[in-house]
């Protein structure tokens, strides 16, 4: 009954601004923020904006642009998670992971979060935390988290929306009942000329030991998953043609690690590449490598010699768009995988 009351507080709350938000969205469009419902009420924190599921106890998704210069750590994490006041219903709290064999895991990293005191304790709200298997946590989402820190760099800002795959059924924790997502998504907007671009992603929450790019989906995929509709605030033609693209080539595949500023000057400085592109001009690309050639143009490097990065092959007979691999596992299931080669098959079942 108290939680039937809070929700109708929360709808009241959210059409009463509702009239103020559309004009703050109109004088300050947010590209990051998702289509929003009557019904729906964004949480804005200094370092994130967030959609709140009460049913699942967690954030649909949250929100936020990453520039270069917030990537340059100026305070340490806190590790001191509490309860979001923000949110009228409650949040999750200790008590609900204690014994759970889940990691609290973080929506908007908090490796993200390092340039201000403020912000680095914002991302420890429970608003912020979904269930995550800890060899998922600790793998391939941290991997993923620090190839899109890198991109931050490259590309001197980007926009990020992540969050849980939120469906009924799932299992549930604490007493709460903390919803247990099975995928986690991720979507990544670089909204800078001349290169405009994006690139979502799609993981199930467990460990894995495949490469980032094997996740790789477009962002109309991830919107067909979630029901989620990202990047609004395009222009209808560029947002279309952005969402429907999965170019895994318009992205570098080499992540670095990100500290304070004294450690990380050499490395922070994303320069234009030196390659030369098929139809002979200079390519577009940022990067990091010393050579000052990108990793598809490594090989015109003649003082290549440590090779940093082995590129993605770029057959011109390969898919444009990605697909589910036709082959079968161990189990006598599809594979899971997505793969660009010509005979439908991913590596591990005979693609070429």
């Amino acid at each position: 009954m108290q939680k039937q009351v809070l929700t109708i507080l929360i709808s009241i709350v959210a059409l009463s601004t509702s009239f103020a938000q559309q004009e703050e969205t109109t004088k300050f469009p947010m590209l990051e923020i998702p289509k929003i419902n009557n019904n729906e009420f964004v949480i804005r924190h200094t370092g994130y904006s967030f959609l709140y599921h009460e049913e699942f106890e967690q954030a649909s998704w949250v929100a936020y642009e990453l520039t270069k210069e917030e990537t340059n750590k100026t305070v340490e994490r806190t590790n001191k998670f509490i309860q979001d006041s923000k949110v009228i219903t409650g949040t999750a709290n200790d008590n609900d992971y204690s014994g759970s064999g889940y990691d609290r895991g973080h929506l908007a990293p908090a490796s993200d979060m390092g340039w201000s005191a403020t912000v680095m304790a914002e991302s420890f709200y429970y608003s912020n935390i979904s269930p995550q298997n800890p060899s998922f946590n600790r793998g391939i989402w941290k991997k993923l988290e620090e190839q899109v820190r890198t991109w931050a760099i490259e590309n001197n800002s980007i926009f990020i929306v992540t969050g849980p795959v939120l469906t009924k059924g799932l299992t549930t924790i604490g007493a709460n009942k903390v919803a247990v997502p099975t995928y986690f998504f991720k979507v990544i907007l670089d909204d800078n000329e001349p290169n405009i671009k994006g690139i979502g992603f799609i993981i199930p929450n467990t460990g894995s030991s495949e490469l980032l790019n094997t996740y790789t989906v477009t962002i109309d995929s991830v919107e067909k998953l979630t029901g989620i509709d990202f990047f609004t605030t395009l222009p209808d033609t560029q947002e279309t043609l952005i969402e429907k693209t999965l170019c895994i080539n318009c992205w570098s595949w080499k992540s670095i690690k990100t500290g304070n500023n004294k450690k990380n000057k050499s490395s922070s400085s994303a320069v234009q590449c030196n390659g030369i592109t098929k139809v002979g001009n200079r390519c577009n690309n940022k990067t990091l490598n010393k050579s000052g050639y990108c990793y598809l143009h490594e090989e015109q490097n003649k003082n290549n010699t440590d090779n940093p990065l082995t590129p993605i092959p770029t057959k011109t007979e390969r898919k444009t768009i990605s697909e589910q691999c036709l082959g079968t596992t161990k189990k006598g299931n599809r594979c899971k995988h997505l793969t660009y080669n010509p005979n439908g098959f991913c590596y591990q079942h005979g693609g070429n």
